[in-house]
């Protein structure tokens, strides 16, 4: 008798083998049903709905699972709230409105809940976001890992940015330093417990996308989650069939995010960042687009990181520090389980 088939953690890591799951298992069963131009089927960071303004409405929903609940730089309430509004800003939506629900584990601390709630409109302030609606369930013990979180955003753009429309000649930017996010919770874990100064670089990114979009420009953005800067290069390569070519030098890694990671020997390029955004723009802009970014506190340590080609469609090159050229694959999945 053939064994079942299960779910395992890979499936949702954000890396190959979740990207192959929901392309054989899930996509084929909703078909075409898109109401606007950007879809279900582009797997971007959110969907379009046309209005009859000529303006677009963008949709985007995410579930957040983050284990430690409590970390340094923030929360899981911080972490939804602001997860949501990047997934907006990234599509060039101002964002509008967000809902959040909230499963909760009975016995779960009241006063952790009202910190969670406490960080989540902390950051919705800091965007003028207003909370449209919510919802809350508790399960017994042992049903839930202490809470879950799910969360919908609203956002309107004119028009929306996907992930993949570039042109050779393009440049790529990246807002700031990778890998904070992941190695910062890894070192919080009661496994590891690590001594470290790492925070979480979680944040609402809005404000400073906007800055970006007043310049023009931008040709498509990406927040690197799950699977990090590797997996979400990957996939603008593989949707605009261009290559992404990087220079590994100009890659913003801090020193104790990169140590942290050839300790535990992890690649900083496939871990989760959650305040940190791929912008791939004109090459006219681009400096421009670096001025405004690096002005801004979240963009401090933005820099132009690569070039668009059509040498390898498909693929992401790293130039070293050495003058050698290798392929930057896309992970399996994010090493680091439960990061949002």
């Amino acid at each position: 008798m053939k064994e079942e088939q299960r779910i395992t953690g890979l499936h949702g890591a954000g890396g190959e083998v979740m990207g192959e799951f929901l392309a054989e298992r899930v996509l084929p069963k909703f078909g075409d049903r898109s109401s606007g131009r950007i879809g279900l089927e582009a797997l971007d960071d959110g969907a379009t709905i046309d209005l009859p303004t000529g303006a677009e409405l963008v949709v985007t929903t995410d579930s957040h699972v983050v284990k430690p609940i409590f970390f340094p730089g923030g929360n899981i309430g911080t972490l939804a709230a602001a997860g949501t509004i990047n997934d907006l800003a990234v599509m060039g939506a101002k964002p509008l409105a967000l809902t959040l629900a909230a499963v909760i584990e009975e016995r779960f601390p009241i006063g952790d809940f009202e910190r969670i709630l406490d960080a989540f409109a902390e950051v919705l302030d800091t965007v003028r976001v207003p909370l449209a609606c919510g919802d809350t369930k508790v399960m017994p013990p042992g049903d839930v890992d202490g809470i879950v979180l799910n969360t919908t955003g609203i956002g309107a753009a004119s028009p929306a940015i996907g992930d993949a429309s570039f042109s050779p000649g393009d440049r790529v930017i990246v807002t700031g330093s990778i890998g904070d996010h992941g190695m910062a919770l890894l070192a919080a874990r009661e496994e590891f417990r690590l001594a470290t100064a790492l925070a979480s670089d979680v944040a609402a990114l809005w404000p400073l996308i906007e800055c970006a979009l007043s310049v023009g420009g931008v040709r498509a953005m990406k927040d690197p989650t799950r699977g990090g800067l590797a997996a979400a290069m990957n996939e603008m390569a593989r949707k605009a069939h261009l290559c992404l070519e990087i220079d590994e030098p100009s890659i913003p890694v801090k020193d104790s995010v990169g140590g942290m990671a050839d300790l535990l020997g992890i690649s900083p390029y496939e871990v989760a960042n959650e305040g940190k955004a791929i912008l791939i723009v004109d090459a006219d802009h681009a400096n421009g687009i670096l001025d405004v970014l690096k002005a801004h506190p979240l963009g401090a340590d933005a820099a132009l990181i690569g070039t668009v080609t059509d040498e390898h469609p498909g693929r992401v090159i790293l130039a070293t520090a050495v003058g050698g050229r290798r392929f930057l694959d896309m992970p399996l999945g994010d090493p680091v389980p439960r990061i949002c």
